[in-house]
């Protein structure tokens, strides 16, 4: 993005174009159901359409989408015990059509996956979606706030907490 571009509108077109795979990750990561994911996003859209205008262009815009986001699903995540109340209300969905064999691996692979994330405590879960998303020690560093080594030892836990994780699902399978 041109720094010189300061329209709040130009600068949230912008990230959402450059940056919306942020919002996807970070909304299956914090939600469990397609409804939930689908208003996490809305919300995370909505944040950083209301945080344009502060951006300055001091960090990188992608540090900035992530500041923004990971706030806002933490804030979300707090209200989820509100809405567990009214999901019982809800009717239940229609079953999707049956996809093949291994879509349906591949699927329950990822779904493993990212339940095991939304399992990890929050500041965790934000270090790894940052590390899978190719971010350097340094950028998660800059974006979460803490040192570089601090970091690296946080993923370390995190990562033997996924391992461990996974390792249950593999038996389940």
């Amino acid at each position: 993005m041109n720094p010189a571009t300061t329209d709040p509108e130009t600068i949230f077109l912008t990230w959402f174009r450059d940056h919306r795979g942020i919002l996807f990750k970070i909304a299956r990561s914090f939600a469990a159901s397609a409804a939930d994911q689908d208003e996490l996003f809305q919300e995370m859209l909505f944040q950083l359409w209301r945080s344009a205008a502060r951006f300055r262009g001091e960090s990188k815009a992608s540090t900035w989408v992530y500041r923004v986001c990971f706030h806002t699903a933490q804030t979300w995540r707090r209200g989820e015990e509100r809405r567990e109340y009214w999901k019982g209300a809800l009717a239940a969905e229609p079953a999707p059509e049956a996809p093949s064999s291994v879509a349906c691996e591949r699927s329950e692979a990822l779904g493993a996956l990212y339940r095991a994330v939304r399992g990890l405590p929050e500041a965790e879960r934000t270090l790894v979606l940052l590390l899978l998303d190719g971010q350097s020690y340094r950028e998660i560093a800059e974006v979460t706030g803490l040192t570089e080594n601090h970091v690296g030892v946080a993923l370390s836990r995190a990562r033997k907490k996924l391992a461990a994780a996974m390792q249950e699902v593999r038996r389940e399978l």
